[in-house]
């Protein structure tokens, strides 16, 4: 059974690999903040994105976004237990920077839809 810490969604939030999610406001069941990785290769990287979720009891989803031109949207829908946000994330990207082939300097390419999506899941912990 969820607590009612549990329930409070405002704070900073950070993954396992650094990654920070900011909820500004949690208020209608309703997430708003932003987001900001911590990877390098991402098409997220270098920015603070806004996000938008929902939330109901220990459950939430958010997403973005990339900023910029680049067409990449990314979600995340996860259980809070225990403090720590559990979470599954999509990505679905159009376009990639990255070498046709070894060797070969680094372009923008259009993905195939095989390629086009990427699936995990993160851990995120709120910071005191």
């Amino acid at each position: 059974m969820a607590t009612t810490s549990d329930r409070n969604w405002t704070g900073r939030w950070r993954n396992e690999y650094g990654s920070l999610l900011v909820i500004t406001d949690d208020s209608d069941n309703l997430l708003r903040g932003s987001f900001e990785t911590a990877l390098g290769d991402s098409a997220f990287a270098g920015a603070s994105v806004p996000i938008q979720g929902l939330h109901r009891g220990p459950c939430a989803h958010f997403a973005f976004t990339a900023p910029g031109d680049i067409a990449s949207i990314c979600s995340f829908t996860g259980l809070l237990r225990d403090g720590r946000l559990h979470a599954a994330w999509h990505v679905v990207s159009d376009e990639a920077v990255k070498p046709p082939h070894p060797g070969a300097p680094a372009e923008r390419l259009t993905l195939p839809w095989a390629h086009a999506v990427l699936t995990n899941s993160d851990t995120f912990v709120r910071e005191e």
